[in-house]
């Protein structure tokens, strides 16, 4: 009996049933479904600064976030918002933008339409939209803004600021019975009595179920998975992954890449945004390419050529398959903004670098096209491999550059238009 795919598996399970769709101008951007899974982001600028915020989407956008969410916190940052839109149109940035909206969100969509009309959809956080009678009257204006604006909006709750009352009320609940649950259990089902009490008060509000997106951050990566498995369980809304405080670095890259690879593989999640700090002098788009690399080593979609480098050892004394590993990956990945619409497909090209001959050759045949550098000791010779044949043997001091020119004409023959397909 033949091993099943696992994502195809996971996809008919889960991910098929659940849809939603984000309507930036005439385009419609759907989420869920057969859909890829979309990568989100978010800026970190005073979003009053227009120009810097729109500078910053465009970054983002251009490192593969397809909705970018920016804070709208104050007035000024309402009124700001359809000028950073404007800018972006300014730009050429077909971005969706998400406004993200905390204890005043009703207030903001209300006063400041042109700020509801240029957001794309709108981020409501039920435990900070209000207390006791507020509550659902305040939700019930950002609901009435999206409907009339045909608006999306991702029900997003968080652990950090889940609504109390809500809590207290479980609580007591769960005291009553026979058996208590435990504390965190307790805990989980608010964070998913929340957010799905939240989306069926929308709808009874007027909002489309395809236009509701729900999600329940917490921290810590067993619990986002134990919480996102029982949600997925309970309802078919489209649904947004993602740590909330991931961290910075090492830690927050492989606790974000640990949840999210264990749901996703499951069929669950269709948005993902990983909620890295950037370390001192990091760009913010590195939070967008982690999820792109998380999204392509599952299998689940290609942004990039993949380089496949061994780690060295004892054979590989020599530092020049590291460099030329480095120089290749940076060369792919400052040339794919403009490589994806003049070399279509280029994005699931495989390359090899390979530091000696034991795996070298073997890898460099399974890739699309690689090179076998010479380890210690070896002839100091570097075999090429285009679609598993030898091609040439590269020697001398240029063999970085020679292999360079070599990958660039394999994706000119291979993925270039014609004239024929170009006219």
């Amino acid at each position: 009996m033949p091993v099943p795919m696992p994502i195809e598996i996971a996809q008919a399970q889960m991910r098929h049933s659940r849809q939603a769709q984000v309507v930036w101008g005439s385009r419609i951007v759907t989420v869920g479904g057969d859909a890829p899974v979309r990568i989100q982001s978010m800026t970190n600028t005073d979003t009053v600064d227009a120009i810097g915020t729109a500078i910053q989407v465009k970054e983002l956008a251009i490192a593969g976030s397809e909705m970018v969410r920016i804070t709208v916190n104050t007035p000024e940052a309402a009124q700001a918002v359809p000028y950073v839109r404007e800018q972006l149109d300014r730009m050429g940035i077909d971005v969706p933008l998400v406004g993200d909206f905390h204890y005043n969100g009703h207030r903001l969509l209300t006063d400041y339409p042109a700020c509801a009309q240029a957001l794309s959809k709108y981020r409501i956080n039920p435990g900070n939209v209000g207390k006791g009678d507020k509550h659902d009257k305040q939700f019930g204006l950002m609901i009435e803004a999206a409907v009339r604006w045909n608006k999306a909006v991702r029900i997003g709750v968080n652990w950090g600021s889940l609504d109390q009352e809500l809590l207290a009320s479980l609580m007591d609940e769960n005291n009553a019975r026979s058996e208590p649950w435990d504390t965190k259990q307790v805990m989980y089902e608010a964070l998913i009595t929340s957010a799905l009490d939240s989306a069926r008060l929308a709808e009874k509000m007027g909002m489309k179920r395809e236009q509701i997106i729900l999600s329940c951050k917490v921290s810590g990566v067993q619990d986002l998975i134990s919480v996102y498995r029982e949600l997925a369980k309970r309802d078919s809304y489209a649904l947004h992954l993602g740590l909330t405080e991931a961290g910075m670095g090492t830690k927050g890259t492989v606790a974000s890449a640990a949840a999210l690879s264990v749901l996703l593989q499951e069929g669950i999640g269709d948005t993902i945004r990983v909620s890295l700090t950037p370390q001192p002098g990091e760009a913010r788009t590195q939070e967008v390419v982690i999820a792109s690399e998380i999204l392509q080593a599952l299998g689940m979609r290609s942004f990039n050529p993949s380089v496949t480098a061994c780690p060295g050892c004892g054979r590989t004394t020599s530092t020049t398959f590291q460099e030329l590993t480095q120089q290749i990956d940076d060369f792919l990945r400052a040339q794919m903004p403009v490589w994806r619409s003049q070399y279509p497909g280029v994005e699931k090209m495989k390359v090899a670098v390979m530091g000696c001959i034991v795996n070298g050759p073997g890898e460099s045949k399974h890739a699309d096209i690689g090179i076998s550098l010479p380890g210690s000791g070896e002839a100091p010779a570097a075999p090429v491999y285009i679609d598993g044949e030898k091609n040439v043997t590269l020697r001398g001091d240029n063999i970085a550059q020679e292999f360079r020119v070599i990958v660039e004409n394999y994706i000119e023959k291979r993925f270039g238009k014609t004239s024929a397909e170009a006219a």
